[in-house]
C-alpha cells in the first residue's frame, strides 16, 4: 500500500512530473489519487519539464485554496540571512520577499519593531513548528557569526550599515564591511527604525574588534549648521526673533529641531561673531538692512 505524503503550502519539495496538458505539468502529491496531483502551471515554470522529471518547487495555495506549485523557489537557504523587503503587513504579521512565488510570513513575535511595507530588513529564513517556511528578524547570533573584527578602522571614520536591532541602551548596526557597530542612546539624535541604513561616525574601537559609533555631528560642524539655521530663520522673520534663554525647550525644538543647549551655543556663536545683538525680548540681526 502506498504511503500518503502530507505536503503543505509554504514549503519547498522535490516532486515527480506525472503528466502534462495545455495548462502545464501535474506533479505527484504522493497520495495515489489523481485528484490530488499538484499543478505546475506553465507560467510558474522556469525551465522545460518532461514527464518523469523530478522538479524542485515551492508550494502555495491558489485563490481557490488548492495546493499549487511554482519553480520560483526561495533564493536563500534555510538558516541564511539577507536584507529582505517587506511586501505586505496584516493584523497577524508581515509577508517578506525571499524570491519565491509568494511572500513568506513573518509573525509579530519574530519582528524587531514594526516594519512597514517597502522597508528592507535583515532577516532569516527558517521552518516553523508547523513545518512551513517563515521569516524572523531575530538575527543577532547569525550576524555575530558573519561579522569580522575591525582592524583597519580608526576614530572619526564614517561607515555605512543597516540597523538590525534596537534596545533601550542603543542600536546595533551591521556595516557594509561586516563590522558590528553599537550606537549608544546618547549618540542617537532622532528616532530610528530597524532596517534603516545609516552613516555612523566611529567613536571607539573595542578590544574584540567591535565598534562604538555616533549619529551626531561633530560639535563644531553642528554648531555652524545650527547657527546658520537660526540666522536664516531670523532673516525670514524680518531680521529678529523672540526666542531667548527663557524660551521653553519644546518651543525651540519645534522651530529648529535642536535642543535648548544647542540653541544657546549657536546663538552665542552668532553673538560673538557680531552677526546678532540682544533686544528686550530676543535677538535681532546687526545691520539687518544690509543682509
Amino acid at each position: 500500500m502506498k504511503t500518503e505524503r502530507k505536503l503543505k503550502p509554504m514549503t519547498v519539495a522535490e516532486l515527480k512530473v506525472l503528466r502534462q496538458n495545455d495548462m502545464g505539468a501535474f506533479l505527484d502529491a504522493g497520495t495515489g489519487k489523481t485528484s490530488d496531483d499538484i499543478l505546475l502551471h506553465k507560467a510558474q515554470q522556469t525551465a522545460e519539464v518532461k514527464v518523469g522529471d523530478i522538479v524542485k518547487v515551492f508550494l502555495y495555495l491558489d485563490p481557490k485554496k488548492r495546493l499549487t506549485a511554482s519553480m520560483h523557489v526561495p533564493k536563500m537557504r534555510e538558516g541564511q540571512i539577507a536584507r529582505l523587503k517587506i511586501i505586505n503587513v496584516t493584523s497577524d504579521g508581515a509577508f517578506v520577499d525571499v524570491g519565491a512565488e509568494r511572500g513568506i510570513f513573518m509573525p509579530f513575535s519574530e519582528m524587531r519593531g514594526r516594519p512597514k511595507v517597502g522597508e528592507i530588513v535583515w532577516a532569516k529564513l527558517y521552518t516553523d513548528k508547523s513545518g512551513r517556511l517563515a521569516v524572523t528578524m531575530k538575527v543577532s547570533d547569525e550576524i555575530r557569526r558573519a561579522s569580522k573584527p575591525a582592524v583597519n578602522v580608526k576614530r572619526g571614520d564614517m561607515l555605512t550599515g543597516a540597523i538590525f536591532n534596537i534596545i533601550a541602551a542603543g542600536a546595533f548596526v551591521f556595516s557594509e564591511e561586516r563590522h558590528i557597530i553599537f550606537i549608544p542612546q546618547k549618540e542617537i539624535p532622532r528616532q530610528l527604525r530597524v532596517g534603516e541604513v545609516v552613516d555612523v561616525r566611529i567613536t571607539y574601537l573595542r578590544d574584540d574588534g567591535r565598534l562604538d559609533g555616533s549619529l551626531r555631528e561633530i560639535k563644531e560642524n553642528a554648531l555652524e549648521r545650527d547657527a546658520e539655521k537660526i540666522f536664516a530663520f531670523m532673516q525670514a522673520e524680518g531680521g529678529s526673533m523672540t526666542f531667548n534663554d527663557n524660551t521653553a525647550p519644546e518651543k525651540i525644538f519645534a522651530a529648529f529641531k535642536i535642543s535648548k543647549a544647542a540653541f544657546k551655543r549657536a546663538v552665542g556663536h552668532l553673538f560673538r561673531e557680531r552677526r546678532i545683538e540682544k533686544t528686550s525680548d530676543g535677538f535681532k540681526i546687526v545691520d539687518a538692512n544690509q543682509d
